[in-house]
């Protein structure tokens, strides 16, 4: 009788309010494009090795695979979201607020945010100042903010090359962008005095101040980091912004410029040397483990040692891994699914 209660429990929960619909038999993960190679590899083992159903796996972006994570509780929603930052506080609420309430937050590795150009392009030496100056909608000229006025990378520091400064990058729902723009521009604008007095007396007018990206120099091309490095190899003068692994991936095609002297790696991103170096997640719905079949054996397919390990499938694709110390962690927190708490 238990059982049979159980069971209707599921169906019940994963139809959604007043459905009738069967719980259901695949794994549903949407969000970050840059997690998407790798949770797309991980989905086809998990299935090779399980004979289950192969999970779907959907690139959103970051802030759009939260978005429908968080929309509710049942199979309509997805069971993960896969994000290239962490789930802020508001995310976090608005998942409370529609009965979200139990989250695994599960680091899966590192990864880091290139700027690439043609391989026969010239070499950029950049500094991190010059990302805020060419890409901020407004820039601190004179101690003021004013409209970005660079249109050619030279005007921004000795050394660079005179190109128009066009730089492809992610729309403003990609983790990716989110990540740029505080490890990139925010902090490159915080090397200012001016801008870090601002941040101490107002932290939301220090983000509108500096952290909308400029109209022209900076062209959105949607959530297929692919489809950036095409444009690159077709369109000379120009630059993009995308993951770590797309860069593994196309190595024949595009290079990545350093910055501050220290080029992307695996080892300057693991150890945090390079200056666009971040964590990636998984967030998984707990309401849904023991509910979606297969969803806590394709959690842990993806946290184990032979996917996220030294060593694992997902380092030939480019994924950065976390230290022992840390994956054992996450890996205990895989088994046990346990909550996270509300971000800091």
């Amino acid at each position: 009788m238990k059982t049979l209660i159980g069971l209707c429990a599921a169906v019940a929960l994963l139809g959604g309010a007043g459905s009738a619909h069967a719980a259901r038999d695949y794994v549903w993960a949407a969000g970050s494009s840059t997690v998407f190679p790798f949770a797309t590899r991980v989905a086809e083992n998990y299935g090779r090795k399980t004979g289950m159903k192969a999970p779907n796996v959907e690139s959103l972006g970051t802030g759009g695979g939260i978005k429908l994570f968080c929309s509710g509780v049942g199979d309509n929603f997805p069971d993960i979201a896969n994000a290239s930052r962490p789930m802020t506080q508001q995310e976090f609420d608005t998942c409370r607020a529609n009965g979200v309430n139990d989250i695994v937050e599960l680091k899966v590795g590192y990864d880091g945010i290139v700027i690439a150009a043609d391989r026969g392009a010239p070499d950029y030496q950049f500094r991190l100042p010059h990302l805020y100056l060419a890409l901020g909608a407004n820039v601190l000229r004179g101690g003021k903010f004013v409209p970005n006025p660079y249109t050619n990378w030279n005007e921004i520091g000795p050394g660079l090359p005179n190109n128009r400064i066009l730089v492809y990058g992610p729309p403003p729902t990609s983790g990716t962008r989110d990540a740029f723009v505080e490890l990139g521009i925010e902090a490159s604008a915080l090397t200012y005095p001016t801008a870090r007095a601002l941040r101490e007396r107002d932290s939301d007018e220090f983000k509108q101040m500096t952290h909308p990206l400029r109209r022209e120099g900076w062209i959105d091309s949607g959530e297929n980091d692919n489809a950036i490095v095409q444009t690159l190899t077709k369109t000379p003068g120009s630059l993009g912004v995308f993951g770590y692994s797309f860069l593994e991936e196309n190595g024949d095609k595009v290079k990545a410029m350093p910055i501050d002297g220290v080029a992307p790696t695996v080892a300057t991103i693991a150890e945090g040397t390079y200056p666009l170096s971040r964590s990636i997640f998984i967030y998984v719905k707990k309401a849904h483990v023991g509910v979606t079949l297969g969803l806590q054996e394709f959690v842990t397919e993806f946290t184990s040692d032979a996917a996220a390990g030294r060593g694992g499938y997902l380092q030939s694709r480019g994924l950065i891994p976390l230290l022992p110390p840390e994956h054992e962690a996450v890996k205990a927190a895989a088994r046990a699914m346990t909550s996270m708490s509300r971000p800091d």
